[in-house]
């Protein structure tokens, strides 16, 4: 996006298991699916930018605690279990996440969107997100001591001081300045207890490919989302596809997600700090919530 404009910042919503992906358009005629945006602002102006993508979907109310043990297999969510706990053993990695979103407009029709992300992560401290499709050109970089996004079409760039820790840093992002991270969950996916419970049916729909690598596809239902996943078989249970359809629109848009994995990429630290270029200007971060930083502590 190359003009600058105002942008609504948004309110969060409770945790789920999935998270309903946000709409990737800004034209005023698109019903938004959930909320988006960021807000880089200086002197009253920001920069508007939608909302990084989301590997895993949130939806706004919890399913009963109570499922019918009759709809859900047991084995799709050992499956899904297992892999969130192998994804928190990676040490450094890289994703490709190539992404496909639905809009759909005020007379019905859906338009669809692409987007690129290329992500690469050294934990703890070590995270770099390029953010590319027709609209917008998106560059997070963070160094263990500073955070830095950079809007390559407009060459704003804004830098700010940043916790000790990936994990810290998606919080503060989000709650301090309004930025969601794109692929958030890869880091997160399995860690709150409640999560299952929102699962009203899991079906283990059987093998599959995805792009030549074999996989178990599994199929969920929660409330105002169904879900599908493609988990790698085999020692390494990676997510390698996520499709994400929203129920609580007539015309059922979905989010999708291909992931294509490096799990030994080859990196130094330069890869994460961020050399402005001559002409680039920079401008100051606006915080929606400035005791968040603190709140980490």
């Amino acid at each position: 996006m190359s003009s600058l404009k105002r942008c609504k910042p948004y309110s969060a919503q409770p945790s789920s298991v999935v998270r309903q992906p946000d709409s990737r358009s800004n034209r005023p005629f698109v019903r938004t699916l959930t909320r988006f945006a960021m807000l880089v602002a200086i002197t009253g102006v920001c920069l508007c930018d939608p909302r990084g993508t989301h590997v895993l979907a949130k939806t706004g109310q919890a399913a009963a605690s109570t499922n019918d043990s009759s709809e859900i297999d047991a084995d799709a969510i050992d499956a899904v279990k297992k892999m969130g706990a192998y994804l928190r053993t990676l040490k450094s990695f890289q994703v490709i996440d190539n992404s496909s979103h639905d809009d759909v407009l005020e007379d019905g029709l859906i338009v669809q969107t692409n987007s690129k992300i290329d992500l690469l992560a050294a934990r703890p401290n070590r995270l770099r997100v390029e953010v590319t499709s027709d609209e917008k050109h998106r560059l997070y970089l963070y160094d263990g001591k500073n955070f830095t996004l950079w809007a390559r079409v407009v060459n704003y760039y804004a830098t700010v001081p940043a916790p000790p820790t990936i994990g810290q840093l998606f919080t503060v992002a989000d709650e301090k300045y309004g930025i969601d991270l794109p692929l958030y969950d890869l880091f997160n996916w399995g860690t709150h207890d409640d999560d299952i419970n929102r699962i009203k049916t899991a079906v283990d729909v059987g093998p599959s490919a995805v792009e030549g690598v074999t996989c178990e596809h599994y199929a969920f239902h929660q409330e105002g989302v169904d879900w599908q996943i493609w988990i790698q078989l085999g020692e390494f249970p990676l997510p390698r596809k996520l499709v994400i359809t929203t129920l609580t629109d007539e015309a059922r848009p979905q989010h999708s997600d291909t992931l294509t994995w490096n799990l030994a990429p080859s990196f130094n630290d330069g890869a994460f700090v961020f050399n402005p270029p001559a002409d680039a200007k920079r401008i100051l971060l606006a915080e929606e919530k400035p005791d968040a930083t603190q709140n980490e502590r």
